[in-house]
């Protein structure tokens, strides 16, 4: 009984956080600007086309990835770790830099790393921002124990996140539901030349990719499209944003009105109908649709037994789309087990890690 007691505890932690910051407008809605018009149908289409093309193969006819060169600074140094600040333009092809906001299209990481450890004996993970993960400092918390076994942390500032947030957003709350399409296709083109660049120009020994939530979406995403085994940690992350969007407590939080009113959809729609609007378009981040890891044992995911964001059939559902990969649950709710047990994220990152070849 305590354990019920507690499992609902966790559950309707979140759901009083989503009451409070969606239910009560402490803050705007998501997509408060509709749908995007011209952008969402440009990248449905590509995003489509990827699909029919076989994503499998589109991987092999665009490798390597972009080449970036990022200029570096260094934020400080001690005896036993080094925090570097790296900028490069992002590598997204021409037609999508024409529909990112300019204060997107210049990419920020930082990259936190063993001194007097050369690379070709050091590990690194790249980190990707779960939703309003702004800046670097959360994910480096997380990182910065894994020091001691010689594994580097490397944190992305999200397009649309941070310094790199266009004028008019406020906070993590994207404008259009295109948006968030453009975040994720450009975080996944950053992120596979991020791991393409610590792989070759700079010899890092084995490599992983890792996010919370939406950051786990395209942690998949990108490690599925890698062409050398990397260890793959998605935590707290559903198989869709249509799942978090029209299941979980981010329905909530979204602008349904305003979606019903849009231009872009002909006639007057019920709610549900744009409920289903919506879960056509957010079924092009489906991780299922992507080919399998190349080192499926390699392939941890992480996902709480009271999850008021992300149900328990979502996490099931990737895990069978990825035989050979492992579940771990952790007692909790989407809040409070992104705040209590990053320890249980640090030990999948390391076994992750371990079982690469």
């Amino acid at each position: 009984m305590v354990a019920v007691n507690l499992g609902a505890a966790h559950y309707w932690l979140d759901h009083l956080y989503g009451a409070i910051m969606h239910r009560m407008r402490l803050a705007p809605p998501f997509f408060s600007g509709g749908w995007g018009g011209p952008k969402l149908e440009l990248l449905e289409q590509m995003s489509r086309q990827l699909i029919a093309q076989g994503l499998a193969q589109v991987s092999l006819q665009h490798w390597p990835p972009p080449a970036i060169n990022p200029v570096w600074r260094t934020v400080w140094e001690s005896r036993r770790a080094r925090l570097q600040e790296g900028v490069f333009t992002t590598p997204c092809e021409e037609m999508l830099k024409q529909v990112l906001p300019i204060e997107s299209q210049t990419a920020r990481v930082r990259l936190l790393s063993p001194r007097n450890v050369p690379a070709h004996e050091t590990s690194c993970v790249v980190h990707l921002a779960g939703t309003g993960d702004h800046g670097f400092d959360r994910r480096l918390r997380l990182g910065g124990p894994l020091l001691e076994k010689n594994i580097a942390t490397m944190v992305l500032e999200s397009p649309y996140y941070g310094k790199r947030r266009p004028p008019l957003q406020r906070g993590a709350r994207l404008l259009c539901v295109s948006d968030l399409l453009l975040l994720g296709r450009t975080t996944i083109e950053e992120a596979r030349s991020l791991l393409y660049w610590l792989e070759a120009a700079q010899g890092y020994k084995k490599l992983g990719i890792c996010g919370l939530s939406m950051g786990g979406v395209h942690a998949a995403m990108v490690g599925s499209l890698h062409r050398t085994p990397v260890a793959i940690l998605p935590f707290l992350t559903p198989h869709s944003a249509a799942v978090a969007f029209c299941e979980g407590i981010l329905q909530y939080g979204t602008a349904w009105e305003v979606l019903m009113r849009d231009e872009l959809l002909s006639g007057s729609m019920t709610r549900e109908q744009v409920v289903e609007r919506m879960r056509t378009v957010l079924s092009l981040t489906d991780v299922t649709q992507f080919p399998p890891p190349k080192n499926p044992n390699s392939v941890i995911f992480v996902a709480a037994t009271d999850d008021g964001y992300v149900p328990d059939h979502s996490v099931l559902k990737l895990q069978k789309a990825w035989p050979g990969s492992e579940v771990r649950w952790v007692r909790g709710g989407h809040v409070s087990s992104f705040i209590l047990h990053n320890k249980t994220f640090q030990k999948a990152i390391q076994d992750g890690l371990d079982r690469l070849p």
